[in-house]
């Protein structure tokens, strides 16, 4: 039970448990930021125009790093043109 619930997804991603802490912590405070700052462009939209969209962006090239056989993020196909960014 302990290895299920502690040990096995970390060595499922060649990491420690406290590798896998430290960067799974990391990216929840990043994605809090980003979401509270999303939040904040909701009300004044010329506050933090990118935040968000940077923060997603920021994140998925690290985790596609740690993980290479991810497929290419759909951001750096030329078929995929946002009207916008949040």
């Amino acid at each position: 039970m302990i290895d299920r619930l502690f040990l096995k997804h970390p060595r499922d991603v060649h990491e420690s448990y406290g590798e896998h802490f430290e960067v799974a912590t990391r990216f929840g405070f990043l994605m809090v930021r980003a979401g509270l700052a999303c939040m904040v462009h909701g009300l004044v939209p010329a506050f933090f125009t990118r935040t968000g969209s940077a923060t997603v962006k920021r994140l998925y090239d690290e985790m596609r790093q740690r993980q290479p056989d991810l497929p290419e993020p759909a951001y750096l196909s030329p078929k995929w043109r946002p009207e916008y960014e949040i």
